[in-house]
């Protein structure tokens, strides 16, 4: 159970980018709460990414501007310079680009650091991955590319997949969010969303889609509003 409830909800964003303070806008506004991982040796560079089409901005954060802009969520790795994990054959590299950004960003962040996102796209980890991670570094629980569409809890913490994703699944998120919202239930079922903020700049209906998204599904008795960490109970 999640702090007596049986149903709980949390978000997960990747690459600490600019459009990550208008996406918290929201999120405070309904109660809700997200996990930011963050590549620590990327910060501060600045860019432009092309999404379906649409040129967006992808500026990172500055470091010293870390701590405060996401004060009430969490912070959690994406390793040091974004590589895919699964690509490098030496494992001390695996270790370093993990374990170094975990310790770089826990002291931005001025609490350990415990959760991971794999970067790039699937297949982004496998066993050996998740291994040489739960056996060689602090983190606790790490998040696959992949969605499920199910709410069932993870029982694999260093290869868990969310439930759905901006990427995947846009045009479902209400039809989504409102079965779990009716789901009766009297054992733990949670609804992750992942994504990346900058997607929402495609165009200026996605974030107001976005924000009636996280008004429905936000302020319910039944639902706890955690952080990854924080539903993960770790």
């Amino acid at each position: 159970m999640f702090n007596g409830k049986n149903k709980a909800i949390t978000f997960s964003y990747d690459d600490a980018v600019k459009q990550d303070i208008r996406l918290i806008k929201i999120l405070d506004r309904y109660g809700l709460k997200a996990t930011f991982n963050i590549n620590s040796e990327c910060l501060g560079h600045s860019g432009t990414l092309t999404v379906e089409g649409v040129k967006v901005d992808n500026i990172k954060h500055k470091p010293e501007d870390i701590k405060y802009i996401y004060e009430g969520h969490e912070i959690a790795a994406h390793t040091l310079t974004h590589p895919n994990l699964t690509h490098i054959e030496d494992e001390k590299e695996i270790i370093r680009q993990v374990e170094t950004d975990r310790l770089n960003l826990s002291e931005l962040a001025g609490y350990e650091v415990k959760g991971l996102a794999y970067p790039c796209g699937a297949p982004n980890c496998n066993d050996r991955v998740a291994d040489i991670i739960k056996n060689n570094t602090g983190i606790k629980y790490a998040r696959a590319f992949d969605v499920t569409h199910s709410f069932e809890p993870f029982t694999d913490l260093y290869q868990y997949k969310g439930t759905m994703s901006h990427w995947e699944d846009w045009d479902s998120f209400f039809e989504i969010g409102t079965e779990f919202l009716n789901l009766k239930t009297e054992t733990p079922k949670v609804l992750y969303i992942w994504g990346h903020s900058f997607e929402l700049d495609v165009d200026q209906k996605r974030w107001e889609r976005f924000s009636g998204f996280c008004r429905m599904i936000g302020g319910r008795d039944d639902i706890f509003y955690g952080t990854n960490r924080e539903v993960f109970g770790v």
